[in-house]
C-alpha cells in the first residue's frame, strides 16, 4: 500500500497532467491541503517536496507553491538517467520501438568517437521512443562488445541500463554532453513523425564507467516541441 504523502503527490501531479491545475496558478495552502486530504501538515510536505523534486510545482518563501508548465517533458541536462527512469516520472503512455539491433564492426565514425581499437566489435541499437501515440525520440546507440558481450532486443525494449548495472554489474559513472539543433534526416523522417517540423534537437552522449573507460556513444534525436532541456545550476 501506497504512502499517504505519495497518493497526495500522485493526485496532485495527475491535476496538473489533466490541465485541472494551470500553469502559474497556486496551489491551496499546506493547512487547506492538510484539511483536503486529512492528513497532517507534515505528510502534506513530503508530498510538495516530491512534487517539486518531479518538477510539478516551485516553492516560493512566502507566496506558496506554484504550478509549473508540464506540457513539455523536462529531460535534464546534467544528469545521467535511463530513458525508463525519465519515463517513470511522466505518467503518460510510451512505447518502445527497436528497430536496428546488431553486432559488427564499427565504422570509421564510431571508431573516431569511442577511440576502439582495430578488431573491437560494437553494439548498433537504434530505438524510436513512442509518446502518447506520437513517435518523437530516435535513439541510436554504439556500446563496445568488450563490455557488453550479448543484447537482445527484449533488454533493449526495456532499459539497457537496468541490464548493464543489474546483469552485468558495469559501474556507469560520469558522461560528456553536446547538444546541436540539426536539420533532420531521411532517417529521422522515415522513424519519427516530423511534419512540419525542419529542426531536431541532438543531445549526444560520451559515457563512462567509473574506471574512465568509454564504453558508449549515443545520439539522442528529439522532435523540439515535446521537450525542455533543464539544469539546476546554484551560484558559490
Amino acid at each position: 500500500m501506497k504512502n499517504k504523502f505519495t497518493q497526495i503527490s500522485e493526485d496532485i501531479a495527475g491535476q496538473i497532467n489533466d490541465g485541472q491545475l494551470t500553469a502559474g496558478s497556486l496551489l491551496p495552502s499546506e493547512n487547506e491541503l492538510a484539511d483536503m486530504y486529512a492528513a497532517s501538515r507534515e505528510t502534506v510536505r513530503k508530498a510538495l517536496k516530491i512534487l517539486a523534486e518531479d518538477g510539478y510545482i516551485h516553492k516560493v518563501q512566502g507566496k506558496g507553491s506554484i504550478v509549473l508548465d508540464v506540457t513539455k517533458l523536462d529531460f535534464p541536462i546534467s544528469g545521467l538517467v535511463s530513458f525508463k527512469e525519465l519515463s517513470s516520472k511522466m505518467g503518460k503512455r510510451i512505447r518502445t520501438w527497436v528497430v536496428e539491433l546488431e553486432k559488427g564492426e564499427p565504422s570509421r565514425d564510431s571508431k573516431e568517437k569511442m577511440k576502439l581499437e582495430k578488431d573491437d566489435l560494437v553494439w548498433t541499437v537504434s530505438r524510436v521512443r513512442e509518446i502518447e501515440g506520437e513517435r518523437i525520440i530516435l535513439d541510436k546507440d554504439i556500446l563496445s562488445a568488450t563490455y557488453v558481450p550479448e543484447l537482445t532486443k527484449e533488454i533493449c525494449e526495456n532499459s539497457i541500463y537496468e541490464y548493464l548495472e543489474g546483469e552485468l554489474g558495469l559501474a556507469i559513472s560520469f558522461a560528456k554532453k553536446e547538444i546541436t539543433i540539426e536539420i533532420p534526416t531521411e532517417e529521422d523522417r522515415r522513424c519519427l513523425d516530423l511534419e512540419g517540423f525542419h529542426n531536431i534537437v541532438v543531445v549526444k552522449n560520451y559515457v563512462y564507467l567509473d574506471d574512465a573507460s568509454m564504453f558508449q556513444y549515443t545520439e539522442s534525436r528529439h522532435r523540439p516541441d515535446k521537450f525542455r532541456f533543464v539544469d539546476f545550476a546554484r551560484r558559490k
